[in-house]
């Protein structure tokens, strides 16, 4: 396993009570997509099991949501899994992924499993959003909170993913927040640069004003259903940079810093007010997504407000 960079306390505190024989037997870990919530997730795994090699053990087991929520169903299939023995030693960790989309009846069909498992048994719990929990489940786990990192550790982070372009490095660590994963996945996945692109090439059409853009870039982002957090996120951030080099001129305060030649053509573009309303529209959109309004819907909702704003 590489490196983990960050959160020394959290991990210290966690390997000292594993070593007391102390821990609870129900974990919850809360932070952003990217944060690193699995990669722990797995370092207490290992401790648990008191596994110094990390390989794909019977006795740590995964769950996923194969669909939009986590549902009564699945968490019967965990019960059912936390209730057999262990594989191959005295202890078993199941780690429960993206456990924000628990439904409420998946918590209170889990509730009973996570207060009395049977001995041995671990569990942990992943979640963006501590919100979307039950309390009755918050209260019967030990809770860890990680924030984005500061920029010393995600300069680290950057150097340690073997980056040298010091462009490339300043838009994954402005990107990136303080979130590892948001950062590398700027500097490696060709796809975010295509979608930015297509960004770029869509503010260049809202001058237009043509009919058929909404037509066109709905079907364009299509392919982007599964991105929808991310297409919001780089929509705002290319409106905020435009806004920002609009007041300051400032390339140092630009996230999209390659793309700074594009920004200051659209920055004489497009108005304040029309730069506003955009970033209002994203927001909706953003507002949408959480009230599980459709994809499609969403999208073809804020292009058409982009268009009259």
């Amino acid at each position: 396993m590489k490196e983990f960079i960050g959160f020394n306390n959290t991990i210290n505190g966690f390997m000292k009570r594993a070593d007391k024989n102390s821990l609870s037997h129900a974990h919850l870990i809360i932070g952003p997509e990217g944060i690193g919530k699995s990669i722990m997730a797995r370092m207490f795994a290992l401790k648990i099991l008191g596994k110094e090699v990390d390989h794909n053990y019977a006795d740590i087991i995964h769950y996923r949501p194969e669909k939009a929520s986590f549902g009564v169903d699945e968490v019967r299939k965990i019960i059912e899994e936390v209730a057999k023995r262990p594989y191959e030693g005295d202890k078993k960790v199941i780690i429960l992924h993206q456990g924000s989309k628990l439904t409420v009846q998946a918590q209170n069909a889990l509730l009973k499993t996570i207060e009395e498992p049977p001995m041995g048994v671990y569990i942990i719990v992943l979640s963006e959003s501590v919100d979307l929990l039950l309390d009755t489940i918050k209260s019967r786990c030990q809770i860890y909170k990680l924030t984005p990192l500061n920029k010393e550790d995600m300069l680290r982070y950057i150097k340690g993913l073997g980056e040298e372009d010091k462009e490339k490095v300043l838009v994954a660590l402005a990107y990136g927040e303080g979130i590892p994963g948001r950062a590398e996945r700027m500097l490696k996945d060709e796809e975010i640069h295509v979608l930015r692109n297509l960004i770029i090439e869509l503010f260049d059409e809202i001058n237009k004003k043509s009919s058929n853009t909404v037509i066109e870039y709905e079907k364009k982002f299509l392919k982007y259903k599964n991105e929808k957090e991310e297409v919001l996120r780089l929509i705002a951030s290319f409106i905020r940079d435009i806004i920002v080099y609009k007041e300051l001129k400032d390339k140092d305060r630009i996230i999209n810093v390659d793309k700074i030649d594009k920004i200051s053509e659209l920055s004489n573009l497009l108005s304040y007010n029309k730069l506003n309303t955009m970033l209002g529209h994203v927001e909706e959109g953003k507002t949408n997504f959480e009230n599980n309004i459709s994809y499609s819907m969403t999208i073809s909702v804020m292009l058409i407000g982009f268009l009259e704003g």
